[in-house]
């Protein structure tokens, strides 16, 4: 277990150089978003949630309106969070530049529990 916190992008290009057979990325909706949008430092000083693409991902032009992550799913639905999870894993993948490392994504709400993952399989909303 690695701790990344805010900083995934220092652990992505890590492992890059230092791969490890397998990743699982677990964390909240609103830092996943940001991964899934291709951002890399997910601290909030330095890293938004695009609100206009998490609503054209939703196909709910409601999400646009949203002010926090947790609001734009709470208009969406859950199956936007595994459409997140999905972007995330993929935007992870991307990082890693073809490194030999299986990657995971589960998304856990404020409570811990799992709300949705991907893997290589595909995504799920659980």
């Amino acid at each position: 277990m690695l701790d990344m916190g805010d900083f995934a992008g220092g652990l992505l290009k890590y492992l890059k150089v230092h791969p490890l057979p397998r990743l699982t990325i677990a964390g909240g909706f609103g830092k996943l978003t940001k991964l899934s949008q291709g951002a890399l430092d997910l601290h909030s000083s330095r890293s938004q949630v695009d609100f206009g693409g998490l609503a054209l991902l939703a196909d709910n032009e409601q999400v646009s309106s949203a002010n926090t992550a947790m609001q734009a799913l709470e208009i969406a639905g859950p199956c936007l969070a595994g459409k997140v999870a999905a972007g995330a894993r993929q935007s992870a993948l991307a990082t890693l530049h073809g490194a030999p490392v299986e990657v995971d994504v589960l998304i856990v709400n404020r409570d811990g529990k799992p709300v949705a993952s991907a893997d290589a399989s595909g995504e799920r909303t659980l």
